[in-house]
């Protein structure tokens, strides 16, 4: 009887059934005899420690614009130093070519922008408590927070190349400025400031619900609750001036117009000492809430009509980061891998894994070893040549149960500090891990179906979660078993794997990298709208053996009798 291993097939099907047993685990199980085991006399299940090499790759000019939401504020970390991040971004009217009608005054401007935030209970009085999701550092430590009129035009395309495309904004975080790359030259948004519309000198984000009272003091004043957010009045006359004036105006005929005319609003944070210290969080710029609303009246003295015009951040944006950091990022060792791995977000650090050898950008050769993990796992004849079935598959000595990165975090580099909610600082971080070749998730986070609204528990099967250890260390797992699985029985292209922070591993856009010299040319978005950082232990000889990052393949193979 030929033994011939389909293990695509049995892997998957496994795979699935591990699902129904890991539930929310916070770690992975490990498959040693789910499917064939130690338990069938025929076979027996046993593990190999692969060494790889992983290195730190440093990330500059990263597209900034289109990212699903947006950092304001400064964040302080306590590893890598200040990070400043502010916003430019262009309005749109919900309505075009609006007619003001007689006489037409201002009466209240409100912005508002909520904030990412989840419902955790009910007060005293029956309205809903919040808790925010997306706050980082020092939660009590205010900013500066400036609006401004720009005058800046974030256009839509780049016509300045033989064909028109996408016009992308890069980051400039080397810079002091709030700038941003556009291909051809650097942009300083302070150099394109027309009026400053709102200035808030100790400006702190707030869990409170949003409270809209309509006909405050009278008979039938109402009182509306809704999610918390950045909500301020702005001044009436510059609203008057600059918008209602312009009734049946050229300025307010369509959006394009519009957008030329009203180039945008530029909402700068900054420090207010020089601890460099504050806070940072998410902005939902792309929520239906997300609104300037001009409440005015028109009509004759005797008889006063209220009416709204509302404007939407639905147009170009994008963020600003000025880094001032305390660590040094440059790019790895690519032949004999780092000692310590930097995984910053924003415009930071990733990590790369070469699992077998690959050619490095001198086109010097590094030693593969793929070529010994296939005949490691497939069958061949008297002439070493791999061995095929009547159905054209590779015939297997050895079956991948399960396959995995080993990640530790260095115990001495980072700082397990509380927050302010008592947390561990680092207790939501996350590793995302994608195709560097391709700028896709890996194999085996697409078939992962653990998917969850909730991140911190979303695909936790594909990218383990941060597991403290019965020793108290820190480690990650990041499974590839159908990443192997695919190269060994399929001849699939052994890719590097690339390694980012993140607090959304839910959310896989990519954003480009201006102008890049290597073959990583995208980086997950997600990383870019993440303001934290870690330092992990690399694959550098010189550590020791249980702290390496490393690849384990539990397999299981026929008995020799």
């Amino acid at each position: 009887m030929k033994n011939t291993f389909k293990a695509l097939k049995i892997t998957f099907f496994s795979l699935l059934f591990l699902t129904s047993l890991v539930g929310c685990e916070k770690d992975f199980s490990i498959i040693e005899s789910d499917v064939l085991g130690e338990g069938n006399a025929n076979f027996l299940t046993s593990t190999d420690s692969i060494p790889v090499i992983a290195y730190n790759k440093k990330l500059n000019a990263l597209q900034v614009n289109n990212l699903e939401s947006n950092l304001l504020g400064v964040f302080k970390d306590p590893e890598y130093g200040t990070t400043t991040a502010s916003i430019v971004t262009q309005l749109e009217p919900v309505l075009e070519d609006v007619d003001f009608g007689l006489n037409p005054v201002v009466e209240q401007v409100v912005i508002n922008i909520p904030y990412f935030s989840t419902p955790i209970g009910i007060d005293d009085n029956g309205n809903t408590t919040y808790q925010l999701d997306s706050v980082y550092g020092n939660t009590t430590k205010p900013i500066k927070l400036s609006i401004y009129r720009s005058n800046y035009f974030l256009n839509d395309t780049d016509a300045s190349g033989q064909e028109i495309t996408t016009q992308n904004f890069y980051s400039n975080a080397s810079s002091t400025t709030n700038s941003v790359f556009n291909g051809r030259t650097t942009i300083n948004f302070d150099d394109h400031i027309l009026e400053e519309i709102l200035s808030e000198n100790t400006f702190t984000p707030s869990s409170a619900a949003t409270v809209v009272i309509t006909n405050e003091g009278a008979d039938n004043e109402t009182r509306t609750y809704s999610e918390p957010a950045f909500r301020k009045e702005l001044d009436n006359e510059f609203w008057q001036n600059t918008i209602v004036a312009k009734s049946g105006e050229l300025e307010l005929s369509n959006e394009n117009q519009f957008k030329n005319y009203f180039r945008g609003l530029y909402f700068k944070a900054e420090p207010i000492d020089d601890t460099n210290d504050g806070s940072m969080f998410l902005v939902n710029l792309e929520s239906t809430n997300a609104t300037i609303t001009i409440t005015y009246a028109n009509g004759e003295d005797n008889a006063r009509v209220d009416n709204t015009y509302t404007l939407r951040f639905t147009g170009n944006k994008l963020n600003t980061f000025i880094n001032d950091f305390e660590t040094t990022l440059v790019d790895g060792d690519n032949v004999n891998g780092d000692t310590n791995l930097y995984l910053k977000g924003m415009e930071g650090s990733m990590a790369v894994v070469d699992l077998f050898g690959t050619e490095d950008l001198d086109g010097n050769s590094i030693p593969d070893n793929l070529d010994t993990l296939l005949k490691t796992y497939r069958k061949t004849d008297e002439n070493g040549d791999f061995i095929k079935d009547e159905d054209n598959n590779y015939v297997l000595k050895r079956l991948i149960n399960e396959a995995h990165l080993e990640i530790y975090e260095n115990d001495s580099k980072v700082i397990n500090t509380l927050n302010d909610n008592g947390d561990e600082y680092h207790k939501y971080d996350r590793i995302y891990a994608y195709d560097i070749k391709n700028n896709i998730p890996t194999i085996d986070y697409l078939v992962d179906p653990t998917e969850s609204n909730n991140a911190l528990n979303s695909k936790i099967i594909s990218l383990g979660q941060r597991n403290i250890t019965s020793n108290q260390e820190v480690n990650y797992k990041v499974r590839l078993t159908e990443h192997l699985n695919n190269i060994i029985q399929n001849d699939s292209t052994n890719y590097n794997i690339g390694l980012v922070i993140s607090n959304n591993v839910n959310y896989t856009n990519n954003s480009e990298i201006l102008n890049s010299s290597d073959n990583i040319t995208s980086v997950p978005s997600a990383s870019i709208i993440t303001p934290r950082g870690t330092i992990l232990y690399g694959s550098n000889n010189t550590l020791e053996e249980n702290k390496r990052l490393k690849l384990k393949i539990f397999f299981t193979e026929i008995k020799v009798n």
